[in-house]
């Protein structure tokens, strides 16, 4: 039997009985997957791991405290054997040949009636692999497969109709690695992509030719028609039933005028999704070395978009409030009001020898931190000749790191109005 190889069939166990001996870590391991397929199941096992006695005390499982005993797999449709005990492993067995019930042993491959695989799931694909007697083999193609689904350098096509829409993806901070597993896969199967100038560039070199990409900053508008120009762009090629992508840096919602655009596809009836993307106003410091909070420093962060002048009558930010807070600041899109924000803050009581960090294209490879205090900052990203997109980070948490040096830094936010900011 050990030459042939395994048959693989895809189990429906919704609503059928599955019996599980052990309640260890293998356990641990094989219950949420056996609980996602709706199955009926029954926990025989004098003790359990916390993780699998929280799954008992939710109602995902029934638990029953003691031994495995003969006639605990009537009726079972599948059985996973996982105990310590070689001897109850054996007769459990043993039972489920007789009562033909396929069986999983974890102890004893050789004395199993099925193996699991290694599984794995992207977008309502399974993937299962097995590879006979080496599990380690099986899992190192499951996961290459399964990334290269979700990554979409493994291309599936599609035999079903796509419903046309738009998808407003976060890039990310700046480095293309940083974009989320589903924004990466979006993009490989986009029709269009509208790009922000500070999204991750060196992804759209990575799209298929057939894809057309879009400049956010070239679509032709007015000075003040800019968004309006973008939405009218994204709905015009999600109506021709094209596959959308709007690429963002950081994340749609932080600065990016997502909801903009998402209301204006609402208002068209068009389908959107939104995919949160990480922002850089915590990830350029963390790649800087600087976390935003720290115990017994900062309790707080406080993320501002400093694109206008505290003393701008369009400024919506109360710099009074913030300068009496003793958490940490985050400016986005403010190098070129650092000088007017740090002076209003020094006249509301922020102590100028407040230390203030100003990373400059975070996690990229241009990345550059400049150290300053409130007191000195706009001279130094003056004399330092600091540009957007930088975050600029306000606290004693910038004197908790090692210091400058980090190899990665800012994110989206910017001061050009046509696009939308989370890079700094």
């Amino acid at each position: 039997m050990a030459e042939h190889p395994a048959y693989p069939v895809g189990l429906r166990l919704a609503g059928r009985r599955v019996v599980v001996i052990g309640g260890g870590q293998v356990a641990q391991r094989r219950l949420p997957a056996l609980i996602a397929t709706g199955a009926d199941i029954v926990l025989v096992s004098p003790s359990a791991t916390p993780s699998v006695e929280a799954m008992a005390d939710a109602g995902e499982l029934r638990w029953e405290r003691r031994p495995f005993a003969d006639g605990d797999l009537s009726e079972a449709w599948y059985v996973l054997i996982a105990s310590s005990d070689t001897e109850a492993n054996t007769r459990a067995s043993a039972e489920a040949e007789r009562n033909r019930t396929w069986c999983v042993r974890s102890d004893n491959a050789e004395a199993a009636t099925a193996w699991t695989p290694a599984t794995g799931r992207s977008e309502g694909v399974t993937v299962a692999v097995l590879t006979g007697r080496d599990p380690r083999r099986s899992a190192g193609v499951r996961d290459a497969i399964v990334e290269g689904l979700r990554d979409g350098s493994l291309v599936a096509p599609r035999h079903r109709t796509r419903t046309p829409g738009v998808a407003l993806v976060g890039g990310g901070p700046g480095d293309p690695e940083l974009i989320t597993v589903r924004g990466r896969r979006l993009l490989a199967e986009a029709d269009v992509v509208i790009a922000d100038r500070l999204g991750p560039r060196d992804l759209l070199d990575e799209l298929p030719p057939h894809v057309e990409v879009i400049d956010a900053a070239k679509i032709p508008y007015g000075r003040y028609m800019a968004q309006e120009a973008i939405n009218n762009a994204l709905i015009e090629h999600a109506k021709a039933g094209k596959a959308v992508v709007r690429l963002k840096g950081g994340d749609p919602f932080v600065f990016g005028r997502g909801m903009e655009e998402a209301q204006a596809l609402a208002e068209a009836g068009i389908a959107c999704t939104v995919v949160p993307g990480i922002s850089s106003s915590i990830s350029v410091p963390g790649a800087a070395g600087i976390p935003v909070t720290h115990r017994g420093v900062a309790h707080e962060f406080t993320v501002v978009s400093g694109h206008v002048a505290p003393d701008d009558p369009r400024s919506l930010v109360d710099w009074p409030a913030l300068a009496r807070l003793r958490g940490t600041l985050v400016l986005l899109m403010a190098v070129d009001k650092i000088g007017a924000i740090a002076l209003t803050l020094i006249a509301h009581g922020k102590s100028p020898s407040t230390p203030v960090a100003l990373i400059q294209e975070g996690t990229t490879a241009a990345q550059r931190r400049v150290d300053a205090t409130l007191e000195t900052a706009a001279e130094v990203a003056r004399t330092g000749d600091v540009r957007p997109p930088a975050v600029i980070v306000i606290g004693d948490v910038v004197s908790v790191g090692a210091g400058p040096g980090g190899d990665s830094g800012s994110g989206d936010g910017h001061d050009d109005p046509a696009d939308g900011p989370d890079r700094g």
